[in-house]
C-alpha cells in the first residue's frame, strides 16, 4: 500500500514570476518593473505585486537569470573628466546623482561599474562588447558636437546606452535631462521682476553646449516678454568651472568698462553654479557687491550653492528622479522594452545671491 508524502516531504514548485503576475493580476511586464524599483508603477499596482511576492515567498536567482538572458547583471556609469578644484575630476552636481543611481541599480538586482569615460575610438569595447556590463550610463561629455561621433558609434554597434544631458530632436540614442528653456525662463522672469533690464549670461550659449544655449534661450524669451532681452554683447563662454567663471566675469567686466560699482549690467545669469561661484570671488576682488551692486543666479543647486556668501539663486534639477529614470530607461532597453527620452521640471531657488530672500 502506497501512502502519500508527508506535507512536510512534498517537493514544493518554486513560484515564478509568471505566478506573481496572476496571484497579483497583472502583467509579466509590471512585476518585472516592480522587482527593480521602477519609479513609473503605480503605488496600489506595487503594493498587490509586494503582497503577492510575500504571500507566493518569491525569490530572484539572479545567477540563473544571467545565464538565461546571457547577461551580466551590471550596468556601467561612465562620468566625463571635468575640471575641478580638487582632485576629484568630478562635476560635484553629478554626485548626488551618483547616490540615485547606485540606489536605483541596487533596487533592480543589478551591479553598478562605476569608470570614467575614455574617449579613444574603441573606450566602449571594456563595457558593453566584453560584456562587463549590459549597458552604459553616461554622465557629462563636454563639447556636445565633438562628442555625438561616439554616441553614433555606440548606437551603430547596438550598444544599450542611456545619457543625461539635453534632449535633442535629431540625437543618437535616449536622453534624460532637465528642461533647460523653463530653467531659463525661470531666472528670467525673476530678474525682470526684480527690475533687471541688462542681464549678463557667462556660459558658452551654442550648439557645443545645448544645455547652455537653452538656458540662454529661455531667460530671453521670459526677458522679451517683460520689455527686454539678452544682448550679446553680455554674453562671455565658459564652461562649468569655477576658474572658468573667474575669467569670464573678468571678461565681462573688461567689456562692459566697468569701474569700480558701476557695471554695464545689473544682473548676471550664470549657466551653472560652479560659473556662478567663480563669478563671485572675480566680482569681490573688484569691488562689486552681490546682490547691492548687481545680482547673480546660478543653475544646479549643487550643495555648495547654499554655503556661498551671499547664498547663491540658482535653478534645482530633480537629480533624485534623475538618477531613478536613468536606470530605468536604460533597463528598459536591455529587456526590448518601449522607452523614450524623458524631461524633468526645474525648480527655482531663491535665495540672496539675487537680492530677493531675506538674510
Amino acid at each position: 500500500m502506497t501512502h502519500p508524502d508527508p506535507p512536510a516531504s512534498r517537493k514544493r514548485t518554486k513560484a515564478t514570476s509568471i505566478d506573481i503576475a496572476h496571484h497579483a493580476g497583472v502583467s509579466q511586464a509590471t512585476v518585472s518593473r516592480v522587482l527593480r524599483g521602477s519609479p513609473l508603477v503605480n503605488a496600489e499596482t506595487r503594493r498587490r505585486v509586494e503582497e503577492a511576492v510575500r504571500e507566493l515567498n518569491y525569490t530572484v536567482d539572479r545567477h540563473a537569470s544571467s545565464l538565461r538572458l546571457q547577461r551580466s547583471g551590471t550596468l556601467a556609469l561612465l562620468l566625463f573628466e571635468d575640471p575641478t578644484a580638487d582632485d576629484s575630476h568630478i562635476n560635484p552636481f553629478f554626485l548626488s546623482m551618483l547616490g540615485s543611481i547606485t540606489r536605483a541599480c541596487a533596487r533592480a538586482g543589478q551591479d553598478l561599474l562605476v569608470s570614467f569615460q575614455q574617449l579613444s575610438d574603441d573606450w566602449h569595447a571594456d563595457y558593453a562588447d566584453s560584456r562587463k556590463a549590459d549597458g552604459l550610463i553616461l554622465l557629462g561629455y563636454g563639447d556636445y558636437l565633438s562628442y555625438r561621433g561616439k554616441l553614433d558609434t555606440l548606437l551603430e554597434q547596438g550598444t544599450r546606452f542611456v545619457r543625461w544631458g539635453a534632449v535633442l530632436a535629431d540625437q543618437p540614442g535616449l536622453s534624460i535631462g532637465c528642461d533647460n528653456f523653463h530653467g531659463g525662463e525661470l531666472v528670467g522672469q525673476h530678474l525682470a521682476a526684480l527690475g533687471c533690464r541688462r542681464v549678463a549670461f557667462l556660459g558658452d550659449a551654442s550648439s557645443h553646449y545645448p544645455e547652455f544655449l537653452d538656458r540662454y534661450r529661455g531667460c530671453d524669451a521670459a526677458l522679451r516678454v517683460a520689455g527686454g532681452a539678452m544682448d550679446p554683447a553680455l554674453q562671455v563662454d565658459a564652461q562649468s568651472a569655477e576658474d572658468d567663471g573667474y575669467a569670464a566675469a573678468r571678461e565681462l567686466l573688461a567689456r562692459s568698462g566697468a569701474a569700480g560699482a558701476a557695471p554695464g549690467f545689473d544682473a548676471v545669469f550664470a549657466a551653472s553654479d560652479l560659473i556662478a561661484i567663480g563669478a563671485l570671488r572675480a566680482f569681490e576682488e573688484h569691488g562689486l557687491h552681490v546682490p547691492g551692486d548687481v545680482r547673480l543666479v546660478g543653475f544646479d543647486d549643487i550643495p555648495t550653492a547654499r554655503f556661498t556668501q551671499p547664498a547663491l539663486t540658482t535653478v534645482a534639477q530633480d537629480t533624485s528622479a534623475a538618477g531613478e529614470l536613468l536606470v530605468e530607461t536604460l533597463m528598459a532597453l536591455i529587456d526590448n522594452q518601449p522607452a523614450q527620452s524623458r524631461m524633468l521640471p526645474a525648480q527655482l531657488v531663491v535665495r540672496r545671491s539675487s537680492g530677493a530672500a531675506p538674510g
